[in-house]
């Protein structure tokens, strides 16, 4: 995948509030096969940070014991979420709700599970760091908590996609940038990491348990 692939930049479907984002096409089904094995058959799973809300419908469709929250900070994104919701008359999925990663408390008492999709590295560490907190305080023993996205890991060479990708980000904000695995890992405080997934396009799905 190219940089500009992988900007965090929608285009709008029409006149209405959808928007859409050409990752997601490619990335949603491995994603949910990872899922399926994951998440509990029934309840209430968050997801940070739903951009254009189109993994939500996606999930919410095809795992109907669940019940799914979005969330966004942006309020485009989050018209844009409810519009494809809308349209696609799916029952188990809830209005988008505002939430700032890195602002404490959440507009959201608790959940059976969070899920948060390529975030970490197009925000500030800080959102990074409150989103662990906020898992933290949200999840019961037991409950998972799943990054999505690319990251860098001291142990294996670093894709040269991820690289130039990473370089981009930083130019556009010095506060952005890949993340490095070892570090979340350590910030995950409460957290035990179950196991990393290898996934398309030198991207990753890191599943943490609450312990």
């Amino acid at each position: 995948m190219t940089p500009g692939e992988r900007k965090a930049q929608f285009g709008a479907t029409g006149a209405d509030a959808r928007r859409h984002a050409p990752a997601t096409a490619r990335n949603r089904d491995p994603l949910l096969d990872v899922l399926r094995g994951v998440l509990p058959s029934e309840g209430l799973v968050l997801e940070v940070a739903s951009g254009s809300g189109e993994h939500a419908i996606h999930f919410a469709a095809a795992l109907p014991g669940l019940t799914w929250q979005p969330t966004d900070p942006d309020e485009g994104a989050r018209a844009s979420i409810d519009a494809w919701a809308k349209a696609s008359g799916i029952g188990n999925i809830r209005p988008a709700l505002p939430l700032d990663a890195s602002a404490w408390p959440w507009t959201v008492p608790a959940a059976d599970a969070l899920l948060c999709v390529n975030m970490i590295h197009i925000a500030p560490w800080s959102a990074t760091t409150g989103l662990l907190r906020g898992a933290c305080e949200l999840l019961s023993p037991g409950a998972p908590l799943i990054l999505y996205g690319p990251f860098l890991r001291a142990s294996v060479q670093t894709a040269q996609g991820n690289l130039v990708f990473d370089a981009d980000l930083r130019a556009r904000n010095p506060q952005w940038g890949l993340r490095a695995l070892e570090e979340v890992t350590q910030a995950a405080v409460g957290f035990s990491l179950e196991r990393i997934v290898e996934m398309p396009a030198n991207n990753l799905t890191v599943i943490f348990r609450r312990v």
